[in-house]
């Protein structure tokens, strides 16, 4: 049967590409086992504890733990062996399929192992999914679910995450990944893309990195958390690091919106596209020499939003489904020839990344340079980077200088992957992927591939100072974070002012007031020099006090408090200390952002301010619901399009919790035209109404 969502439940989709994470130990080595992982998952209560009955669903108090430890649901002869829910390893799907949890899952190619495939055909067979074929190149099937126990999110919320894993068979080595793998998993997120709230890669941990860099360009418009994780060790070893890789990735996917391609190993979240292999033997086997995590998991899990992309486009997420294959990487080496290079660009060669000495610099023979140049006059993109696992390229070297005169492009910060021990320096995955991307695109000239280049598109390369406004780079002071404070004091008095009310209002100037005439305690002030506030306690004071008047200006649909409120944050170094930004502040009691309440009052003109400054579509609030079922439900239609044009559709208890049901059929009695109308571009068209 399908699972309903509850307003405490999120879902996730694993898909499960293959990799050292299913490997079990055989004579020929670790091979890749068929449903192990999902089994082996389902034993384990940290993965799976459908009815609350393990020790982590009642560990929050000292209490709740006695009564767990007295109820005989902690051994082996309790309720809990009896109770679990089944999983592919228990009993056939077509046996067990009337009772189990399960959530239909899309993908583009056929579900489940082929006979032809199945090792074991009598043991591995019978736990297939029926599979059912949808469209042409669209396939469906049932898939179990299973549940972790309650864990803290953003806020001090508390949910269970809900997944469901889709298994590739046959499971690849990462070193056999291939362009059309990557497509694979883009078109695969697509299909599932309205029914999940994250995503979850288990991939190999050789190639995870191009695979990670790759599918950040060719998510677009992406505003879900996508995690490509993966282990060194197999989770069938006693000692590994494939459960805490796997967890983390679960829980960062489940609880918060990230809108970006991630990779979390060894409890850090990088930046898909800044990242590297940097060890084949430790756990810490991945770095990102040139932008900071995202996310540092320890005893808190701590994300930098001030680093997280925000999405502000008004345009529905797609994967873009081609990469161009004739890309390739040349490292220069000491002695390396014009030949050398003219044999390696020869068509069909339309891009080359070109892995440079130091910060951008080649040998100054002549011939080399006429290479470059002929290359690069016949349509070629090459593009320079640095050998050097940090640091960038630049022009500050006459040899550096040359192959921009050749017609070379500067790949900025985008670094070589690195591999082993070594530091022996491999190719540059970002760079590549980004110009397999651009090169894939008929729509894009040469000329526009190459200034993209050195455009950051995902996050993938830093700005240069020069092209840094020189405002960023000023340490502010508190004297803006005062100007702040007293700016939103009298933005909140006007604001809670009632509109048309006549009693007498109290207006804060911004302007300076009158120095008052020198009291005793000014003059015992001055003799004991007390501290003034310090930056840091003002822009405490800054962070309390916004995110409660960005949600009363975007109730109000009052612009220019949502303006200087978003311009502020602009301003302010390093952002507010506001979680997630301001667009995206959660109300401590509702958990509701901002456009929820500018979607409950049809603030248009706000919620497209919001959107601009990165607010969230797909956030749900306390009750689970969605900005969009809130603006239907109001019969907002011109919210409700803005708000489908900038991505968002109806999930989670909207549709699940029937209340998009329950209003489409109270619209239908009352024939309330507008209501249905609304509900319909609202996505209501998918949901099936009776009467």
């Amino acid at each position: 049967m399908d699972v309903s969502q509850s307003s405490d439940e999120s879902r996730v989709l694993i898909i499960n590409t293959g990799g050292t994470i299913n490997m079990i130990f055989s004579q020929q080595g670790y091979v890749p086992e068929p449903y192990f992982l999902t089994e082996t998952l389902h034993s384990q209560h940290r993965f799976h504890d459908p009815l609350e009955e393990s020790l982590f669903s009642h560990s929050s108090s000292l209490e709740g733990y006695r009564r767990w430890s007295s109820s005989g649901k902690n051994t082996p002869t309790g309720a809990t062996f009896g109770s679990r829910e089944p999983s592919p390893s228990r009993a056939g799907a077509r046996s067990y399929s009337h009772q189990a949890l399960t959530l239909p899952v899309r993908s583009c190619r056929p579900i489940g192992i082929p006979e032809h495939l199945a090792p074991d055909a009598e043991r591995v067979l019978p736990r297939q999914p029926v599979c059912k074929k949808v469209s042409e190149d669209v396939y469906e099937a049932q898939l179990p679910t299973l549940v972790t126990p309650r864990s803290s999110g953003p806020g001090g919320s508390s949910k269970r995450i809900r997944y469901s894993v889709l298994e590739w068979h046959p499971m690849l080595d990462s070193s056999n990944i291939e362009i059309q793998d990557w497509i694979r998993i883009a078109t695969d997120i697509e299909l599932n893309y309205s029914n999940f709230d994250g995503f979850v890669i288990l991939h190999g941990t050789d190639t995870m990195s191009y695979t990670s860099s790759a599918l950040s360009f060719m998510l677009e418009d992406l505003g879900k958390t996508v995690v490509v994780t993966g282990a060194q060790i197999p989770m069938s070893q006693l000692r590994n690091d494939a459960v805490d890789n796997l967890l983390g990735a679960l829980v960062i996917a489940g609880h918060y919106i990230i809108p970006e391609c991630c990779l979390f190993f060894n409890h850090t979240l990088f930046r898909g596209n800044r990242c590297s292999k940097m060890s084949s033997y430790d756990l810490n086997a991945f770095s990102s020499p040139n932008f900071p995590p995202l996310v540092n998991v320890g005893i808190d899990i701590v994300v930098s939003w001030q680093n997280v992309i925000r999405q502000t486009s008004l345009r529905r997420f797609q994967s873009h489904k081609h990469m161009s294959p004739n890309v390739a990487t040349l490292r220069l080496f000491p002695g390396i020839t014009g030949a050398t290079i003219r044999a390696f660009v020869a068509p069909p060669t339309r891009g080359v990344v070109l892995e440079t000495f130091g910060a951008g610099n080649a040998p100054q023979r002549a011939d080399l340079t006429a290479a470059l140049k002929e290359a690069c006059d016949n349509g070629v993109v090459i593009v320079a980077i640095t050998q050097c696992a940090k640091g960038s390229v630049s022009d500050a070297y006459e040899t550096g200088r040359s192959l921009l005169q050749a017609g070379v492009v500067p790949g900025g910060d985008m670094t070589p992957e690195m591999a082993g021990a070594d530091a022996k320096a491999g190719p540059s995955q970002c760079a590549l992927t980004k110009l397999s991307y651009l090169l894939s695109k008929p729509e894009l000239s040469t000329d526009q591939v190459r200034a993209l280049i050195g455009t950051p598109l995902r996050g993938e390369l830093t700005l240069p100072e020069s092209k840094v406004p020189p405002a960023l780079s000023q340490h502010p002071g508190i004297g803006p974070s005062l100007d702040n404070i007293q700016g939103v004091l009298g933005q909140v008095v006007r604001l809670a002012s009632a509109p048309v009310s006549r009693a007498p209002r109290i207006v804060v100037s911004q302007s300076q007031p009158q120095s008052p005439p020198a009291s005793q305690d000014t003059a015992v002030d001055e003799v004991t020099a007390p501290w003034s506030w310090t930056a840091a306690e003002a822009a405490s004071t800054e962070s309390a006090l916004f995110p409660f008047l960005v949600h009363l200006a975007a109730g109000r649909d009052d612009i220019e408090a949502l303006a200087f409120c978003l311009d502020a944050e602009a301003q302010a170094e390093g952002g507010l200390a506001v979680g997630g930004g301001l667009a995206n502040c959660l109300d401590g009691a509702s958990g509701r952002a901002p456009l929820h309440v500018a979607a409950l009052h049809g603030a248009v003109r706000g919620a497209e301010l919001l959107l601009a400054a990165g607010a969230l579509v797909h956030v749900r609030d306390t009750l689970g619901h969605t900005p969009l079922y809130y603006a239907a439900r109001q019969g907002h239609e011109a919210l409700v399009d803005l708000l489908v044009k900038a991505g968002a559709n109806l999930g989670g208890a909207d549709i699940e919790g029937g209340f998009v049901a329950l209003a489409v059929q109270r619209a239908t009695d009352a024939r309330d035209e507008h209501s249905l109308r609304v509900w319909k571009k609202a996505g209501a068209h998918l949901v099936r109404v009776t009467g």
